[in-house]
């Protein structure tokens, strides 16, 4: 089975580093992404988070789909219970409108309270002439083809839910692995009995990795994203650590078990190891496509580290190899 890959940006802001360098650093990513043959980018919506920059998806996506001509580009994703869903549908059928045929909708219940979450996303769907193809005169232009809408969700209930409305479902194994069986099977069973909205319901599979020219530099680079998630359980909110610190850094006994915790869902390793291991998962799930997330302090590294996975799933891409490598080499730069 040929598995599509795809990557999920949480903008992250690495020690020492501004929010200003790490928008910068998802622009010069997503351009070398749109000629590696990748198949869709999505943003992420984080707020008061010292490690995270991207607080407005919506607006990051328009500006890498400014920068971009073969990528799909969406949210993964807006938090819906913080927002008006006539408003998120309006910004997302404009961006349909100036992009066709490139827009992702990705929608979590995160962010506030999340008791009429099925609601909004209902609503959501109504006003982009989706479920019962109800489009509201409120939504500007008419006429467009709707973008495509995708439920995240760590557990059974978002699962249910897409299946139900027909969406799509991405399931966060970074976040959580242990119920990703159950939640396909639950998406699965729900878009068998329900109605098919949104052009037929995908599936795919979101996962943490990285990967390195050297299996020791990916165990480094592997190392400081999961000191950064022990001190992030921990209450600790901080930037992306650099190599310097990660070797200098005293692990205390609780940021040990965190890390340990973390470490079976952060797939790192040379690149055969990395590919055999999101192979291995997606065929686990039945999935044909892998959402990678990597986080560096180096932009260079998270780069690199697409750019070699790229290559060990033979990716097809859209521009020559020649325009490939000077994108590459002009971000690395």
């Amino acid at each position: 089975m040929m598995l599509r890959l795809s990557v999920l940006d949480q903008t992250p802001v690495a020690e020492e580093g501004t929010a200003a360098g790490a928008v910068g650093a998802s622009v010069e990513l997503a351009q070398a992404l749109d000629v590696l043959g990748f198949t869709r980018l999505w943003v992420a919506e984080h707020h008061h988070s010292p490690g995270f920059a991207g607080s407005a998806p919506e607006i990051l996506a328009a500006v890498l789909l400014g920068r971009t001509r073969h990528l799909r580009i969406g949210t993964g994703g807006v938090l819906l219970p913080r927002y008006d869903p006539v408003k998120v549908a309006e910004v997302f059928k404009v961006l349909a409108a100036v992009y066709p045929g490139r827009i992702d909708l990705g929608l979590g219940r995160a962010g506030g309270p999340a008791q009429r979450f099925p609601e909004q996303v209902a609503q959501v769907l109504a006003y982009l002439g989706g479920a019962g193809g109800d489009a509201h005169e409120a939504v500007m232009p008419s006429g467009v083809v709707p973008p495509q809408v995708w439920l995240l969700g760590a557990g059974t209930r978002s699962a249910q839910l897409a299946g139900a409305l027909g969406t799509s479902f991405a399931f966060a194994h970074f976040l959580a692995p242990a119920p990703g069986g159950a939640a396909f099977a639950a998406y699965r069973q729900a878009l068998a009995a329900g109605p098919v909205a949104d052009g037929g319901g995908q599936g795919v599979l979101a996962v943490r990795a990285v990967t390195a020219d050297t299996a020791a530099k990916a165990t480094q680079l592997a190392d400081a994203m999961l000191l950064w998630r022990a001190r992030k359980d921990l209450g600790e909110d901080r930037p992306l650590p650099s190599a310097a610190t990660v070797r200098a850094h005293r692990w205390s006994s609780r940021e040990r078990e965190r890390a340990a915790v973390h470490r079976p869902s952060v797939l790192h390793g040379t690149p055969e190891q990395v590919h055999a291991a999101i192979s291995e998962l997606a065929a686990a799930h039945g999935v044909r496509e892998v959402v990678v997330n990597t986080l560096t302090h180096d932009p260079a590294d998270r780069l690199r580290s697409y750019q070699l996975l790229a290559e060990a799933f033979a990716l097809r891409p859209p521009a020559t190899v020649a325009d490939a490598a000077r994108v590459v080499t002009a971000g690395a730069a």
